[in-house]
């Protein structure tokens, strides 16, 4: 299968797709089809282990890997103790209808997991397919969870560095600790002064630099993308939708064949492409509900039609979600306007030079066959998060609890109780301040830190806190350097000598 960017320009393989991470013309990878999933084999994935549903999802679309490779790479990627449920993606029954895909129970405690165990892999692989001896400098730009699943996914592995850049005050406590207590002779963590976009716009604007690919050439370093602009990032998360439709059908929640309602706390867009992606190679997929935080662009393109930055930028307590430009909509523009890249590409022009553009009233039209949207603002988020715990005793972090706010009030303005399916992204310990003070108010956390705050959560719940924080506790900080958003590739030239 080849694949093709979104602004019309490259034709790669697969494996050159995984190892260049972004097309030339800074368009994304695509696949030039979607392979088809038959019920049959989707009913066949209910007998099936997670890593047997990877390797057949990933089978389907890296076609110049062979099948012993994705065995190989799926199996070790996903082996005890990586994952303390062996389910690695388990599906929790959380009221009439609804259900939680929890996707936090790898070393780091995020979804990022689920594709970064397995993208280094991947990536290796890529290299010896395209006879390529330089370093493979991993760059990525974090909100949040991908900077510290990347880290631990490449930490060590022979041939390839990891970079991560983080916006220096736009992370959870925690988050940050995870990220600069890495350990690893290839790893590097760098803060940015500014927000996420300004993080994510630097290292787009560094793979687009034919000097700063020059000058790492000269240094026998390839850049590649760990961010789910990287098509060996979106692969892996298409795996558990399908795994968690044959868990229900398994579970005798859900018959084969009917529709199922996903809700997805995303930022960048690149969690619910994945299920768009399922959806259209043959998972009876319903509706694909996009939940926003205050930083609502996403869920206002999908009201009007119309993307528009040029608004106030908000930290928030989902702060994996404080996105403006949101990637991997780009993948989806190209797939509504019958794959004309010239389209999309005026369209991200449009973006990066006046902050806006719109895709008109009929490509909105069939856009909401598929996609709603809505969004929770921190007093939303909080109030849900209490709401669920007094209801059911399950304990969201601020990400879910989005999600499951954002669900209640589409099923109250449409009436479709379907069952449904919200994406559970992180563990609540690792924002245990404010998930704390969700519970029990803001004076519950004052003066402590978060260790602490983790303490009294778990007294509160009975929730015990992940091996994973406590660790935290006593690990030295390793990585301190801190940079303008102008300085973000001589930081990294300076870590990288």
């Amino acid at each position: 299968m080849s694949f093709y960017s979104t602004r019309g320009g490259a034709c790669a393989t697969a494996s050159q797709a995984v190892l260049w991470g972004l097309a030339k013309d800074g368009g994304l990878y695509v696949p030039s089809m979607f392979p088809q999933l038959s019920q049959e084999t989707v009913a066949l994935f209910c007998q099936m282990s997670y890593p047997q549903i990877a390797e057949r999802v990933l089978r389907a679309f890296l076609e110049d890997y062979s099948i012993a490779e994705i065995a190989e790479s799926v199996n070790a990627a996903y082996a005890a103790p990586a994952f303390d449920d062996p389910a690695v993606a388990p599906v929790k029954h959380l009221d009439d209808n609804l259900y939680l895909l929890e996707l936090f129970h790898g070393p780091t405690l995020a979804f990022k997991d689920i594709a970064l165990k397995l993208l280094p892999y991947l990536v290796r692989l890529a290299a010896q397919k395209n006879q390529e001896e330089r370093e493979i400098s991993i760059l990525v730009a974090t909100s949040g969870d991908t900077g510290k699943a990347a880290l631990e996914g490449f930490r060590d592995v022979p041939g390839t560095s990891c970079t991560v850049f983080y916006p220096e005050s736009g992370v959870s406590a925690l988050q940050k600790l995870q990220m600069v207590t890495t350990a690893g002779a290839n790893t590097h963590v760098i803060g940015v002064r500014g927000n996420f976009d300004d993080t994510q716009t630097g290292v787009k604007r560094l793979f687009s630099s034919p000097a700063f690919h020059e000058k790492m050439a000269a240094a026998g370093r390839l850049p590649s993308s760990a961010n789910s602009i990287n098509f060996g990032r979106l692969a892996p998360q298409v795996t558990y939708y399908f795994s968690s439709y044959a868990a229900l059908v398994n579970a005798g929640a859900l018959r084969m064949g009917q529709a199922l309602n996903f809700v997805v706390p995303t930022g960048n867009f690149g969690d619910i492409l994945a299920g768009y992606y399922a959806k259209r190679m043959g998972l009876p997929v319903g509706k694909l509900i996009c939940a926003s935080n205050r930083n609502n662009v996403l869920s206002d393109f999908f009201s009007d039609g119309i993307y528009y930055t040029h608004r106030t930028f908000f930290t928030t307590m989902s702060p994996s979600m404080d996105i403006l430009i949101s990637s991997n909509l780009e993948r989806l523009l190209y797939e509504y306007v019958g794959r004309d890249g010239r389209i999309v590409r005026s369209w991200m022009d449009l973006l990066n030079d006046c902050g806006s553009f719109s895709i008109g009233a009929q490509r909105l039209v069939e856009l909401q066959k598929t996609f709603a949207a809505g969004f929770a603002d921190d007093t939303m988020t909080a109030a849900e998060i209490r709401r669920v715990f007094e209801h059911t005793g399950y304990l969201m972090d601020p990400h879910t609890a989005v999600a499951s706010h954002v669900l209640g009030a589409y099923r109250k303005h449409t009436g479709d109780h379907s069952p449904t399916v919200i994406i559970a992204t992180a563990s609540p310990y690792k924002f245990p301040e404010d998930v704390l003070a969700s519970l029990l108010g803001e004076q519950a956390t004052a003066g402590l830190d978060v260790f602490v705050c983790a303490q009294k959560l778990s007294a509160h719940t009975g929730v015990p806190i992940p091996r994973q924080i406590t660790e935290l506790q006593s690990l030295p900080v390793r990585h301190q350097t801190v940079c303008d958003r102008e300085n973000m590739e001589q930081a990294l030239l300076d870590e990288l000598r």
